[in-house]
């Protein structure tokens, strides 16, 4: 297999006209005015299906015999691909079956379902999902779908590039989330040929890599290593690669949900969280290319509650108080009478070292800042209730 050509990639979105959407671009000025630089943000989590994905998928199926679609299409992905395959294949009229990592995203898996792709969980990686699909296809005949190691697919995704050419003309730097590496080949390539000059970075999710945890909330990106065409093509376009880890993800997540009211799964966020860390040579204008919003809705509710929670504005304490009537009211009251809103009580009788004639309460509490919470833990002390962070 050989690298797309830009010819490729511009044949490739003649045949995404009026199939993908144009994604636009938006100024932050929350994230240029912390980062010291312009940036805009390009919003592919607007796409159909909520990611690129849909433009490499339909470019390859686009390009199918009448017989290749008679005998249907498979793929093996832990969600976006998935979804923009079966997409893709509806568009067409091919049938689809998708093999999904067993923990994938409810709401890509019944996604992935709705636009009427067979799915099977199969495995705990991508890589056990690669070989379930290379197993169908030698059963099946039908046509494998790589999700990044295809020229086609890899076109597909370039168009990105061509759109990120004409809609910011001032470009310095574009950073493009890594994981098999399909989107940031093909934007590169688009890129390279379009602006050269241009300072393009990739963005690894630190979970994934081989001193990481091996696990990452960015589960878009969650591939071991980029397969050998994208790494060959990645190798001589690429300025840079860096690596953020959950944490800085999640704190990018909700920063571009509160201030950009813009909803931005792990993977696509990455770009966000290596600028806001301070991990991005250069000064010009930059674009984080927000690949997807397929995030969990019970994901997005942890990492909300955890990033206001490191952000201080969540409290979680754990106190006590006399086991007596009224107590914890009063607790409660002088809480109240300092303006203090109280989100969630829980008492806690049974832990062993709890005095028999005290109980314990849990409290998380709304609070402005960092400042706040300490001074919400001063005036517990000050009232008599000892007070341990959680």
């Amino acid at each position: 297999m050989t690298a797309p050509s830009l010819a490729d990639i511009q044949a490739a979105r003649a045949r995404l006209e009026r199939v993908a959407r144009e994604t636009p671009v938006y100024r932050s000025e929350t994230l240029s005015r912390s980062c010291g630089r312009e940036v805009w943000l390009k919003a592919e989590n607007l796409q159909r299906t909520g990611s690129f994905k849909i433009r490499g998928a339909y470019n390859r199926i686009s390009m199918l015999s009448n017989e290749e679609r008679a005998a249907g299409v498979v793929a093996a992905s832990a969600g976006n691909h998935g979804q923009a395959v079966a997409w893709a294949a509806r568009e067409v009229g091919s049938r689809a079956r998708i093999f999904m990592p067993q923990d994938s995203p409810m709401l890509k898996v019944d996604a992935t379902r709705h636009y009427g792709a067979e799915v099977e969980l199969a495995g705990i990686a991508i890589e056990d999902c690669l070989e379930a699909a290379s197993a169908y296809v030698e059963q099946t005949g039908a046509t494998f779908v790589h999700p990044f190691e295809d020229p086609r697919v890899i076109a597909g995704q370039g168009t990105i590039g061509l759109e990120l050419a004409n809609q910011v003309h001032d470009l310095e730097t574009v950073l493009i989330p890594i994981g098999g590496g399909g989107l940031a080949s093909g934007i590169a390539l688009a890129l390279r040929e379009a602006k050269p000059g241009l300072r393009i970075v990739g963005v690894q999710a630190a979970g994934t890599l081989p001193d990481g945890p091996g696990f990452t909330i960015a589960d878009g990106i969650a591939v071991k290593k980029p397969g050998e065409l994208t790494m060959s093509i990645l190798d001589r376009v690429l300025d840079d690669v860096v690596s953020v880890t959950d944490e800085e993800i999640s704190q990018a997540i909700v920063l571009l949900l509160e201030r950009t009211k813009l909803v931005v799964e792990g993977a696509g966020a990455v770009g966000v969280a290596a600028l806001l860390q301070g991990k991005v040579e250069g000064r010009g204008t930059t674009v984080p290319v927000l690949s997807g919003g397929n995030i969990d809705a019970t994901l997005l509710i942890s990492v909300m509650r955890h990033g206001l929670a490191s952000a201080g504005r969540f409290l979680v304490v754990r106190t006590r108080v006399p086991d007596r009537p009224g107590e914890l009211a009063q607790l409660l009251t002088l809480l109240g009478n300092e303006r203090v809103n109280v989100v969630e009580v829980e008492h806690q009788r049974e832990t062993p070292d709890m005095p028999v004639a005290e109980t314990g309460v849990e409290l998380t509490l709304l609070t402005r800042d960092p400042a706040h919470c300490d001074e919400i833990l001063a005036l517990l002390a000050q009232w008599g209730y000892p007070a341990v962070r959680l």
